[in-house]
C-alpha cells in the first residue's frame, strides 16, 4: 500500500465528479429529485450520478478495495484491507438552490482510520488533500503548521451545521441561543466537509456538528488531525478544535456521546513542522 498513489487515486475520483457535477450545475435546476431521511433531506440524480462515475473509477482502479458511499446503499467489503469513503456531492441542497458552496470528499481507510482523503470544491477551484503523517495541501501546497494558535473562546469562530430532523433542529436552534454570546460568531454553509478543511485551514477556529455520517467527515477529520487539531466524539456527531478550546466547547455544547469518531484522536505532532518565518 502506497499512501501517495492511494491519494492519486482520490484526487482523480474527486476531480472526474467535480467535472461532471460542475456541468450539471452550470446547466440549470435538478429535474429529478426525490427525499431521504426527510422532507427537506434530498437525492438528486446528480448526486447519483457522481457516486456512479466515482464507483466506476474505483472498480477499475482498487477493484480489491471496500467502498462505503452515501447514495444507492453503497456498502461493500473488499480483500485488501480497504475501504473507500465517498460522499459524491456534500451540499446537496446548496447545489440544487444555484448555491456554489459544495464540494465531493473521497477517503480511503484501514482499521485505524483514514489513510489518504481528498476534498475537491469544483466551483472555488479549491481541492483540499492529505496522506496519514504529513501536513495536509491546498491546491499542492502545504498549509502552514498552526499548532496552538487558538484564540481564546470569546474571540474564536465557531463553524457548525444542523440536521435534518425538525426536533433536532429545535435542539439545536437552543444550542446556538448559548453558544452564541460566548463566541465571535458562527457559520453555517451546509458542507461538513468544506467545514473541516477549512477548519485545518484556520479559516474556522473549532468546527462542531451532531448528525454527521463517516462520508461527510472521513477525509475532513484526516485533514483536522494531521495539523494538531483534536477531533472528538460529541452526542451523535463530531468536533474539531484545539486542544485548548476543546473541553470548554464539549461542556457547552453537550460533551461526549455516542458518535461516528471513537475516542479523542489528535496529532499533537504533526510529522513535520513548517518553521516559522
Amino acid at each position: 500500500m502506497d499512501p501517495a498513489e492511494l491519494l492519486d487515486v482520490a484526487g482523480e475520483a474527486a476531480q472526474t465528479a467535480g467535472a461532471l457535477l460542475r456541468a450539471r450545475f452550470e446547466a440549470g435546476r435538478e429535474s429529478r429529485v426525490a427525499a431521504k431521511t426527510t422532507p427537506t433531506d434530498p437525492v438528486s440524480e446528480a448526486d447519483l450520478a457522481s457516486q456512479r462515475a466515482i464507483r466506476a473509477l474505483l472498480s477499475k482502479r482498487r477493484p480489491q478495495d471496500g467502498l462505503l458511499a452515501e447514495e444507492e446503499g453503497a456498502d461493500q467489503e473488499g480483500s485488501s484491507g480497504l475501504r473507500w469513503v465517498v460522499d459524491p456531492l456534500d451540499g446537496t441542497v446548496n447545489f440544487l438552490y444555484g448555491l456554489p458552496q459544495w464540494s465531493v470528499s473521497v477517503a480511503v481507510c484501514d482499521e485505524r482510520g483514514a489513510v489518504a482523503g481528498v476534498i475537491h470544491a469544483p466551483m472555488s477551484g479549491e481541492t483540499f488533500s492529505a496522506v496519514r503523517g504529513e501536513l495536509p495541501r491546498r491546491n499542492g501546497v502545504e498549509l502552514d503548521w498552526r499548532g496552538d494558535a487558538a484564540p481564546e473562546l470569546g474571540k474564536a469562530l465557531v463553524a457548525t451545521g444542523f440536521a435534518y430532523a425538525s426536533q433536532v433542529r429545535a435542539e439545536q436552534a437552543g444550542l446556538l441561543t448559548r453558544l452564541l454570546p460566548l463566541v465571535r460568531d458562527i457559520r453555517r454553509f451546509g458542507v461538513a466537509s468544506l467545514d473541516l478543511a477549512w477548519t485545518a485551514m484556520g479559516r474556522y477556529d473549532a468546527y462542531f456538528e451532531r448528525g454527521v455520517h463517516p462520508w461527510d467527515i472521513a477525509a475532513g477529520a484526516l485533514m483536522c488531525e494531521s495539523v494538531g487539531l483534536v477531533v472528538r466524539e460529541i452526542e451523535d456527531g463530531m468536533m474539531a478544535a484545539p486542544a485548548s478550546l476543546v473541553d470548554t466547547l464539549s461542556e457547552i455544547i453537550g460533551g461526549a456521546g455516542a458518535g461516528p469518531v471513537g475516542a479523542d484522536r489528535a496529532v499533537s505532532e504533526p510529522a513535520r513542522r513548517i518553521p516559522p518565518d
